[in-house]
Protein backbone atom coordinates (compact mmCIF):
# COMPACT_ATOMS: atom_id res chain seq x y z
CA UNK A 1 0.00 0.00 0.00
CA UNK A 2 1.38 3.40 -0.96
CA UNK A 3 2.13 5.94 1.74
CA UNK A 4 1.43 9.69 1.48
CA UNK A 5 5.09 10.23 0.63
CA UNK A 6 4.89 7.72 -2.20
CA UNK A 7 1.76 9.39 -3.59
CA UNK A 8 3.41 12.83 -3.58
CA UNK A 9 6.59 11.49 -5.15
CA UNK A 10 4.57 9.77 -7.87
CA UNK A 11 3.00 13.02 -9.08
CA UNK A 12 4.30 14.29 -12.46
CA UNK A 13 7.06 16.89 -12.14
CA UNK A 14 5.06 19.46 -14.12
CA UNK A 15 2.10 19.15 -11.76
CA UNK A 16 4.30 19.61 -8.69
CA UNK A 17 5.89 22.78 -10.07
CA UNK A 18 2.52 24.13 -11.18
CA UNK A 19 1.21 23.79 -7.62
CA UNK A 20 4.37 25.34 -6.16
CA UNK A 21 4.23 28.28 -8.59
CA UNK A 22 0.53 29.03 -8.19
CA UNK A 23 0.20 28.60 -4.42
CA UNK A 24 2.01 31.80 -3.26
CA UNK A 25 0.16 34.29 -5.52
CA UNK A 26 -3.19 32.57 -4.97
CA UNK A 27 -2.86 32.66 -1.18
CA UNK A 28 -1.49 36.22 -1.34
CA UNK A 29 -4.60 37.44 -3.17
CA UNK A 30 -6.87 35.67 -0.70
CA UNK A 31 -4.94 37.16 2.23
CA UNK A 32 -5.56 40.74 1.08
CA UNK A 33 -9.31 40.12 1.43
CA UNK A 34 -9.07 38.56 4.91
CA UNK A 35 -9.08 40.45 8.20
CA UNK A 36 -11.15 41.38 11.22
CA UNK A 37 -11.77 44.83 9.76
CA UNK A 38 -14.19 43.99 6.95
CA UNK A 39 -13.61 45.67 3.61
CA UNK A 40 -15.96 44.65 0.76
CA UNK A 41 -14.19 42.80 -2.06
CA UNK A 42 -15.09 45.43 -4.64
CA UNK A 43 -13.50 48.12 -2.48
CA UNK A 44 -10.35 46.03 -2.02
CA UNK A 45 -9.99 45.66 -5.78
CA UNK A 46 -10.71 49.34 -6.34
CA UNK A 47 -8.15 50.43 -3.73
CA UNK A 48 -5.47 48.18 -5.24
CA UNK A 49 -6.34 49.27 -8.77
CA UNK A 50 -6.18 52.96 -7.94
CA UNK A 51 -2.97 52.86 -5.87
CA UNK A 52 -0.97 50.08 -7.52
CA UNK A 53 -2.17 50.18 -11.14
CA UNK A 54 -2.99 53.92 -11.14
CA UNK A 55 -6.44 53.35 -12.59
CA UNK A 56 -8.70 56.44 -12.76
CA UNK A 57 -11.07 55.39 -9.97
CA UNK A 58 -12.83 57.95 -7.79
CA UNK A 59 -12.58 56.95 -4.11
CA UNK A 60 -15.88 55.73 -2.71
CA UNK A 61 -14.44 53.99 0.34
CA UNK A 62 -13.48 55.16 3.81
CA UNK A 63 -9.92 56.33 4.46
CA UNK A 64 -9.60 53.65 7.13
CA UNK A 65 -10.27 50.94 4.52
CA UNK A 66 -7.45 52.22 2.31
CA UNK A 67 -5.12 52.40 5.32
CA UNK A 68 -5.89 48.81 6.32
CA UNK A 69 -5.30 47.46 2.81
CA UNK A 70 -2.19 49.45 1.84
CA UNK A 71 -0.42 49.93 5.17
CA UNK A 72 -1.37 46.81 7.11
CA UNK A 73 -2.45 43.80 5.05
CA UNK A 74 -0.33 44.35 1.93
CA UNK A 75 3.05 44.94 3.67
CA UNK A 76 2.37 42.18 6.18
CA UNK A 77 1.52 39.63 3.48
CA UNK A 78 4.60 40.53 1.42
CA UNK A 79 6.84 40.34 4.51
CA UNK A 80 5.40 36.96 5.47
CA UNK A 81 6.26 35.62 2.03
CA UNK A 82 9.78 37.10 2.14
CA UNK A 83 10.52 35.72 5.60
CA UNK A 84 9.09 32.29 4.79
CA UNK A 85 10.97 32.09 1.50
CA UNK A 86 14.21 33.41 2.99
CA UNK A 87 14.25 31.15 6.05
CA UNK A 88 13.42 28.11 3.91
CA UNK A 89 16.18 28.86 1.40
CA UNK A 90 18.64 29.48 4.24
CA UNK A 91 17.69 26.21 5.90
CA UNK A 92 18.06 24.24 2.68
CA UNK A 93 21.43 25.88 1.93
CA UNK A 94 22.78 25.19 5.40
CA UNK A 95 21.53 21.62 5.29
CA UNK A 96 23.39 21.09 2.04
CA UNK A 97 26.53 22.77 3.32
CA UNK A 98 26.52 20.89 6.63
CA UNK A 99 25.49 17.64 4.90
CA UNK A 100 22.67 17.23 7.42
CA UNK A 101 18.94 17.53 6.66
CA UNK A 102 18.16 18.44 10.29
CA UNK A 103 20.10 21.73 10.40
CA UNK A 104 18.23 25.03 10.91
CA UNK A 105 19.15 28.59 9.82
CA UNK A 106 19.84 29.42 13.48
CA UNK A 107 22.71 26.95 13.89
CA UNK A 108 25.47 29.59 13.78
CA UNK A 109 24.01 31.70 16.58
CA UNK A 110 22.21 34.40 14.60
CA UNK A 111 18.94 34.10 16.52
CA UNK A 112 20.65 34.30 19.90
CA UNK A 113 22.68 37.33 18.82
CA UNK A 114 19.74 39.18 17.26
CA UNK A 115 17.57 38.41 20.28
CA UNK A 116 20.17 39.87 22.61
CA UNK A 117 20.43 43.02 20.50
CA UNK A 118 16.67 43.49 20.43
CA UNK A 119 16.38 42.86 24.17
CA UNK A 120 19.02 45.51 24.90
CA UNK A 121 17.25 47.96 22.60
CA UNK A 122 13.88 47.32 24.23
CA UNK A 123 15.31 47.62 27.73
CA UNK A 124 16.92 50.97 26.83
CA UNK A 125 13.64 52.20 25.24
CA UNK A 126 15.05 52.57 21.73
CA UNK A 127 12.72 53.39 18.87
CA UNK A 128 11.37 50.53 16.74
CA UNK A 129 13.98 51.21 14.07
CA UNK A 130 16.71 51.36 16.72
CA UNK A 131 15.68 47.99 18.14
CA UNK A 132 15.65 46.45 14.67
CA UNK A 133 19.05 47.92 13.78
CA UNK A 134 20.60 46.72 17.04
CA UNK A 135 19.13 43.24 16.57
CA UNK A 136 20.49 43.05 13.03
CA UNK A 137 23.97 44.18 14.08
CA UNK A 138 24.12 41.70 16.98
CA UNK A 139 22.94 38.88 14.71
CA UNK A 140 25.71 39.65 12.21
CA UNK A 141 28.22 39.94 15.06
CA UNK A 142 27.24 36.54 16.48
CA UNK A 143 27.71 34.74 13.15
CA UNK A 144 30.95 36.62 12.46
CA UNK A 145 32.25 35.44 15.83
CA UNK A 146 31.24 31.88 15.00
CA UNK A 147 32.92 32.02 11.60
CA UNK A 148 36.24 33.43 12.79
CA UNK A 149 36.27 31.17 15.84
CA UNK A 150 35.96 28.16 13.53
CA UNK A 151 38.81 29.18 11.23
CA UNK A 152 41.68 26.69 11.37
CA UNK A 153 44.72 27.12 9.14
CA UNK A 154 42.77 29.33 6.67
CA UNK A 155 40.00 26.73 6.25
CA UNK A 156 36.63 26.33 7.94
CA UNK A 157 35.85 22.71 8.84
CA UNK A 158 32.15 21.92 9.07
CA UNK A 159 32.49 20.36 12.53
CA UNK A 160 34.28 23.46 13.86
CA UNK A 161 31.48 25.65 12.48
CA UNK A 162 28.89 23.60 14.33
CA UNK A 163 30.82 23.57 17.60
CA UNK A 164 31.61 27.28 17.35
CA UNK A 165 27.95 28.00 16.69
CA UNK A 166 26.99 26.09 19.82
CA UNK A 167 29.50 28.06 21.91
CA UNK A 168 28.44 31.44 20.54
CA UNK A 169 24.73 30.62 20.89
CA UNK A 170 25.21 29.56 24.51
CA UNK A 171 27.09 32.77 25.30
CA UNK A 172 24.52 35.08 23.70
CA UNK A 173 21.65 33.14 25.29
CA UNK A 174 23.29 33.63 28.68
CA UNK A 175 23.62 37.37 28.01
CA UNK A 176 19.96 37.46 26.93
CA UNK A 177 18.95 35.81 30.20
CA UNK A 178 20.99 38.42 32.08
CA UNK A 179 19.23 41.25 30.24
CA UNK A 180 15.83 39.72 31.00
CA UNK A 181 16.83 39.32 34.65
CA UNK A 182 17.81 42.99 34.84
CA UNK A 183 14.76 44.27 32.93
CA UNK A 184 11.79 45.89 34.63
CA UNK A 185 9.37 43.07 35.41
CA UNK A 186 6.26 45.23 35.03
CA UNK A 187 7.02 46.78 31.66
CA UNK A 188 10.24 45.85 29.85
CA UNK A 189 10.29 42.10 30.54
CA UNK A 190 6.82 41.42 29.05
CA UNK A 191 7.77 43.49 25.99
CA UNK A 192 10.98 41.50 25.50
CA UNK A 193 9.19 38.20 26.02
CA UNK A 194 6.44 39.04 23.54
CA UNK A 195 8.98 40.21 20.94
CA UNK A 196 10.89 36.94 21.23
CA UNK A 197 7.71 35.01 20.38
CA UNK A 198 7.68 36.48 16.87
CA UNK A 199 5.07 38.56 15.07
CA UNK A 200 4.46 40.37 11.78
CA UNK A 201 2.07 42.82 13.36
CA UNK A 202 4.50 45.75 13.38
CA UNK A 203 5.41 45.56 9.68
CA UNK A 204 4.52 48.64 7.64
CA UNK A 205 5.52 49.99 4.24
CA UNK A 206 8.74 51.59 5.54
CA UNK A 207 9.84 48.48 7.42
CA UNK A 208 9.05 46.34 4.40
CA UNK A 209 11.37 48.40 2.18
CA UNK A 210 14.20 48.40 4.72
CA UNK A 211 13.97 44.66 5.35
CA UNK A 212 12.98 43.57 1.86
CA UNK A 213 15.99 44.88 -0.08
CA UNK A 214 18.74 42.94 1.78
CA UNK A 215 16.56 39.83 1.99
CA UNK A 216 15.84 39.77 -1.75
CA UNK A 217 19.50 40.36 -2.64
CA UNK A 218 20.59 37.58 -0.28
CA UNK A 219 18.00 35.16 -1.64
CA UNK A 220 19.29 35.95 -5.13
CA UNK A 221 22.80 35.10 -3.92
CA UNK A 222 21.68 31.71 -2.60
CA UNK A 223 19.82 31.06 -5.84
CA UNK A 224 22.93 31.76 -7.92
CA UNK A 225 25.16 29.31 -6.00
CA UNK A 226 22.54 26.58 -5.62
CA UNK A 227 24.12 24.25 -8.18
CA UNK A 228 27.44 24.28 -6.30
CA UNK A 229 25.65 23.06 -3.18
CA UNK A 230 25.30 19.67 -4.86
CA UNK A 231 29.09 19.41 -4.97
CA UNK A 232 29.60 20.95 -1.53
CA UNK A 233 27.21 18.44 0.06
CA UNK A 234 29.54 15.64 -1.07
CA UNK A 235 32.21 16.80 1.39
CA UNK A 236 35.15 19.21 1.37
CA UNK A 237 37.66 16.79 -0.14
CA UNK A 238 35.40 15.73 -3.01
CA UNK A 239 34.40 19.33 -3.72
CA UNK A 240 38.03 20.48 -3.90
CA UNK A 241 38.89 17.59 -6.24
CA UNK A 242 36.17 18.85 -8.60
CA UNK A 243 37.60 22.37 -8.64
CA UNK A 244 35.11 24.06 -6.31
CA UNK A 245 36.43 26.83 -4.06
CA UNK A 246 34.96 25.52 -0.81
CA UNK A 247 35.80 28.51 1.33
CA UNK A 248 34.35 31.01 -1.13
CA UNK A 249 31.08 29.08 -1.50
CA UNK A 250 30.79 28.57 2.25
CA UNK A 251 31.37 32.28 2.83
CA UNK A 252 28.73 33.28 0.28
CA UNK A 253 26.18 30.88 1.79
CA UNK A 254 26.92 31.97 5.36
CA UNK A 255 26.76 35.69 4.49
CA UNK A 256 23.52 35.42 2.50
CA UNK A 257 21.79 33.13 5.00
CA UNK A 258 22.93 35.30 7.91
CA UNK A 259 21.61 38.50 6.35
CA UNK A 260 18.26 36.83 5.65
CA UNK A 261 17.94 35.30 9.11
CA UNK A 262 19.23 38.32 11.00
CA UNK A 263 16.85 40.63 9.13
CA UNK A 264 13.97 38.25 9.78
CA UNK A 265 14.69 38.07 13.50
CA UNK A 266 15.27 41.82 13.74
CA UNK A 267 11.91 42.72 12.20
CA UNK A 268 9.72 39.76 13.15
CA UNK A 269 11.29 38.06 16.18
CA UNK A 270 12.21 34.39 16.34
CA UNK A 271 10.21 32.29 13.86
CA UNK A 272 11.37 28.72 14.25
CA UNK A 273 10.90 25.47 12.34
CA UNK A 274 10.32 27.08 8.94
CA UNK A 275 13.90 26.49 7.84
CA UNK A 276 13.72 22.87 8.95
CA UNK A 277 10.27 21.70 7.90
CA UNK A 278 10.01 23.26 4.43
CA UNK A 279 13.36 22.00 2.99
CA UNK A 280 12.62 18.48 4.23
CA UNK A 281 9.15 18.57 2.70
CA UNK A 282 10.50 19.93 -0.59
CA UNK A 283 13.08 17.13 -0.84
CA UNK A 284 10.16 14.76 -0.67
CA UNK A 285 8.46 16.63 -3.53
CA UNK A 286 11.28 17.62 -5.94
CA UNK A 287 14.21 15.54 -4.71
CA UNK A 288 17.58 16.48 -3.17
CA UNK A 289 19.03 18.26 -6.23
CA UNK A 290 19.66 21.81 -5.00
CA UNK A 291 19.11 23.27 -8.47
CA UNK A 292 15.43 22.41 -8.00
CA UNK A 293 15.34 22.32 -4.20
CA UNK A 294 16.29 25.97 -3.56
CA UNK A 295 13.56 27.43 -5.85
CA UNK A 296 11.06 24.92 -4.45
CA UNK A 297 11.82 25.92 -0.84
CA UNK A 298 11.42 29.59 -1.79
CA UNK A 299 7.92 28.99 -3.15
CA UNK A 300 6.80 26.54 -0.48
CA UNK A 301 8.24 28.64 2.35
CA UNK A 302 6.42 31.77 1.17
CA UNK A 303 3.14 29.86 1.02
CA UNK A 304 3.64 28.16 4.38
CA UNK A 305 4.43 31.24 6.46
CA UNK A 306 1.70 33.29 4.80
CA UNK A 307 -0.78 30.54 5.71
CA UNK A 308 0.49 30.36 9.30
CA UNK A 309 0.31 34.15 9.66
CA UNK A 310 -3.30 34.13 8.47
CA UNK A 311 -4.11 31.56 11.13
CA UNK A 312 -2.32 33.65 13.77
CA UNK A 313 -4.33 36.79 13.08
CA UNK A 314 -7.70 35.19 12.28
CA UNK A 315 -7.95 32.08 14.46
CA UNK A 316 -8.73 33.90 17.73
CA UNK A 317 -9.82 37.39 18.76
CA UNK A 318 -6.29 38.04 20.07
CA UNK A 319 -3.44 37.54 17.62
CA UNK A 320 -1.33 34.46 18.39
CA UNK A 321 2.44 35.09 18.33
CA UNK A 322 3.80 33.70 15.08
CA UNK A 323 6.68 31.78 16.66
CA UNK A 324 4.28 29.80 18.84
CA UNK A 325 2.15 28.56 15.95
CA UNK A 326 5.12 27.74 13.70
CA UNK A 327 6.46 25.54 16.52
CA UNK A 328 3.07 23.97 17.30
CA UNK A 329 2.52 23.13 13.63
CA UNK A 330 6.14 22.61 12.58
CA UNK A 331 7.35 20.22 15.26
CA UNK A 332 4.69 17.49 14.71
CA UNK A 333 4.90 17.89 10.92
CA UNK A 334 8.68 17.62 11.06
CA UNK A 335 8.42 14.49 13.21
CA UNK A 336 5.98 13.00 10.69
CA UNK A 337 8.30 13.84 7.79
CA UNK A 338 11.25 12.27 9.59
CA UNK A 339 9.28 9.10 10.18
CA UNK A 340 8.01 8.89 6.60
CA UNK A 341 11.41 9.58 5.02
CA UNK A 342 13.36 7.70 7.73
CA UNK A 343 15.51 10.81 8.26
CA UNK A 344 17.05 10.58 4.80
CA UNK A 345 17.52 13.01 1.94
CA UNK A 346 15.17 11.31 -0.51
Amino acid sequence: MKTDVDKIAARPAGFKWLVLLLSPPALFVITIFLGRYYVPPDQVLAILGKNLLFLPIDPYWADSAETVILKVRLPRAIMAMLVGAGLSMSGASFQGMFQNPLVSPFILGVSAGASLGAAIGLMLSFSALGVQALAFVFGIAAVSTTYFLSRLYKVTPILMLVLSGMVVSAFFQAMLSLVKFAADGDNKLPTITFWLMGSLGSIGPDGLVIAGVPMILSMLGLHLVRWKLNVLSMGDREARSLGVNNELIKTIIIVCATVITSTSVAFCGIIGWVGQVIPHFCRMVVGPDHKALIPATMLAGATYLLLIDNLCRLFTSVEIPLGILTAVVGAPVFAWLLRKTKGGWN
